[in-house]
């Protein structure tokens, strides 16, 4: 059985780690480069950074970041936020970037995905997407969730995989910073119409939350920021709970 995954994520605007709740009210959550270190060291799966504010404003992902984060972490490192080609995904992964972390870009010209698995393998590629429900369809939304995009969830889900994506990382909007749980429901469906692996994101607020992601959710990840931000939950803690829940982590 692979082991589950946990992965912090720092949400970066203007060179700080932000966190907000249904996608605003951003309040300041630290030194990106200080806490990439400190989950590195605490135990953490992976890391996603996400230039929150790149594709509003128009720009790349800050580099100089990418870097600086790269040189203090030994754990896999995503990057997105700003990336629409071959050229920008080069770029980062040579600056220390296991992986890049596409949404915006890839729903505007979905043959990016297909160009970024065949240049660089699928094991690179991970598809966000931000998705929330309106009149019981899940909606996926672009351009840091202001957007709605004419996308159903699940049907877009599998075309991204069928496109070469090698992850799939599922934000529900209606969760974001709400501390009341993932939402199971739509990752379990996710799970079990997809076959690629997929990061739960948007509600974390408890260890049970994490428990049921996995076990309810099917999810083979589970992303949070704020509880790990602000020292609600110790990722050291959170795995021993996990492991006698008989859910499978690396300690």
């Amino acid at each position: 059985m692979l082991t589950k995954r946990i992965i912090p994520c720092l949400d970066i605007k203007n060179g700080r780690t932000v966190k907000g709740v249904n996608f605003i009210n951003l309040i300041d959550a630290g030194d990106p480069v200080v806490l990439a270190k400190q989950y590195a060291e605490k135990g953490a799966d992976e890391l996603v950074f996400l230039d929150i504010s790149a594709t509003l404003e128009g720009r790349k992902t800050t580099l100089d970041m990418v870097l600086k984060v790269a040189e203090q972490v030994n754990i896999p490192f995503t990057v997105g936020g700003g990336i629409a080609s071959v050229e920008d995904v080069d770029v980062l992964l040579r600056s220390g970037a296991d992986k890049v972390s596409i949404n915006s870009s890839a729903i505007k010209r979905p043959a990016l995905i297909n160009e970024l698995s065949s240049k660089f393998g699928s094991q690179c590629v991970v598809v966000a997407i931000d998705a929330k429900q309106i009149d019981g369809q899940w909606i996926v939304h672009l351009a840091g969730g202001s957007v709605p995009a004419q996308l159903n969830l699940f049907d877009w889900a599998k075309e991204v995989e069928a496109r070469g994506a090698g992850e799939l990382l599922f934000t529900s909007m209606d969760h974001d910073g709400t501390k009341d749980g993932f939402a199971n429901t739509a990752l379990s469906r996710l799970s079990s119409e997809l076959n690629i692996p997929i990061i739960a994101s948007g509600g974390a607020g408890t260890i049970q939350h994490f428990v049921d992601t996995f076990l309810i959710g099917k999810a083979d990840a589970a992303l949070a920021a704020s509880v790990f931000h602000f020292g609600e939950i110790e990722i050291k803690d959170l795995k021993e709970n996990l492991k006698r829940n008989q859910i499978e982590v690396r300690l």
